[in-house]
């Protein structure tokens, strides 16, 4: 439990695939689809089928199909190859899609559909693509962040929209973000630091898009903050700005895309709650 201000070897392991993080807990997936979990377990959110903290990976059940993983604060997500969705953690606020609020230590199924692609969310909600390009979400509702047109709680998934062309997503504190195939930006939720991106502090409840440019690739978002790639290589992040996780020498918050700098070498961007990270195309982060 002793802290690092460098990075730190995992293991021995080097099947390392995919890998997420939700509040001071991980999960993460290797090449050959085992599932693994560590830190924190308030609420059975390793789903272990226990809540006793790892400081270790330990492998969940003994499956070899897992695909793709998402921490959410308390819970966690994961696709399997078959297309199935499976959360387990901690379910207040119906985040793990069981109609019900009940906790689970061990992975559920959301119900039966084989076509889910990614599960992706904020703090107490989730947000999932299927392979059809529709959107989906549920838990917290309370600011919008579901992208329903409401604020309400959801304990089953809700279609966001009618759009089928839903290709990359991402969840902060209490909104939403989701990039079309055709390159538009969009986003939901809260907005009281400018995290929309539309220039204001003003909640919504379902997508707006985020200017009318056609050429967003990639974001991320953190507990108030976005960071988004463009097509042209280039890095732009907005909002909340109080420990300079925008990256834009200062410490003021923006409501609408800046620019980092000129490169345009970026290629992939994560944040947490209070610092932004990325990797460039040559491989440093």
């Amino acid at each position: 439990t002793t802290n690092r201000s460098s990075p730190v070897q995992v293991g021995a392991l080097i099947t390392w695939k995919q890998l997420s993080m939700g509040e001071r807990f991980t999960i993460a997936t290797t090449s050959d689809g085992k599932l693994y979990t560590w830190g924190d377990n308030g609420s059975g959110r390793l789903g272990l089928d226990d809540t006793t903290a790892r400081s270790s990976p330990v492998q969940v059940g003994a499956l070899t199909t897992w695909s793709k993983v998402t921490g959410l604060i308390a819970s966690a997500a994961a696709v399997k190859t078959d297309g199935t969705l499976w959360m387990w953690g901690d379910n207040g606020y119906g985040e793990l899609a069981q109609e019900n609020t009940t906790k689970y230590s061990s992975p559920v199924q959301v119900g039966a559909l084989t076509e889910w692609l990614r599960a992706t969310g904020g703090w107490y909600h989730c947000h999932s693509t299927k392979t059809d390009g529709t959107l989906w979400s549920w838990g917290l509702g309370s600011a919008g962040q579901l992208g329903d047109n409401a604020q309400t709680n959801r304990s089953s998934p809700v279609q966001v929209g009618v759009l089928t062309t839903w290709a990359n997503i991402g969840g902060g504190f209490s909104f939403g973000l989701g990039i079309t195939t055709d390159g538009k930006l969009y986003s939901w939720g809260a907005s009281g630091y400018g995290q929309g991106g539309q220039g204001n502090t003003t909640e919504t409840s379902s997508p707006v898009q985020v200017g009318a440019l056609t050429n967003w690739s990639k974001v991320a978002a953190g507990k108030s903050t976005t960071l988004a790639i463009k097509t042209d290589g280039t890095l732009w992040t907005w909002g909340w700005n109080n420990y300079g996780q925008l990256g834009l020498t200062d410490v003021t918050n923006r409501s609408s895309p800046v620019q980092v700098g000129t490169l345009t070498n970026w290629a992939e961007v994560a944040c947490t709650a209070v610092n932004a990270m990325a990797v460039k195309t040559d491989g440093t982060l």
